[in-house]
């Protein structure tokens, strides 16, 4: 049976979006939802990663708020910045930041966060995930922002997805 519905929550989402796209729910797009819900997900599911433990859910919890919090102050301080100070150039610059985080679920929520959080960008990962690096819009000082980078979203990351029970 997981041979054949290796995700079912995603079976079931699908299904439901088959259906609002195709605005109808007469036996036909049933059908159709019913068998792209069903073969996408089995279809593709060797090309899924390995489905990653999570170690620590209250890590995990401040991380999204902690997120959550700086997604809003960044907007915040790039409408400000824009709007007080138009004609002032920004320190905007490409940092390399060191990684200890090696866990492929890891890097894959850091690419996420930081591009999900105004003013920063993921450019470069190295070919041994020791190292990334970002274009920040606005870093006067670099050191400040790796070790703000790598307290406020790497750290947790570790503890959720490498550290031991």
């Amino acid at each position: 049976m997981r041979r054949l519905l290796p995700s079912p929550l995603l079976t079931l989402a699908l299904i439901v979006l088959w259906l609002v796209l195709n605005q109808s729910v007469s036996p036909g797009q049933i059908i159709l939802g019913v068998v792209f819900g069903v073969a996408a997900p089995a279809l593709l599911a060797p090309l899924r990663p390995a489905r990653p433990r999570i170690r620590h859910p209250l890590v995990l919890a401040r991380l999204i708020l902690h997120v959550g919090y700086d997604v809003i102050e960044s907007n915040l301080q790039v409408f400000w910045t824009l709007l007080r100070h138009p004609s002032q150039p920004v320190q905007s610059s490409f940092i390399q930041i060191p990684l200890d985080l090696r866990d492929p679920s890891g890097l894959a929520s850091l690419a996420m966060i930081t591009t999900v959080v105004p003013g920063t960008v993921w450019c470069e990962l190295a070919r041994d995930s020791s190292a990334v690096l970002l274009h920040a819009w606005n870093a006067p000082d670099p050191d400040a922002f790796i070790a703000m980078y790598k307290e406020r979203y790497e750290r947790p990351l570790i503890q959720i997805f490498e550290s031991a029970p």
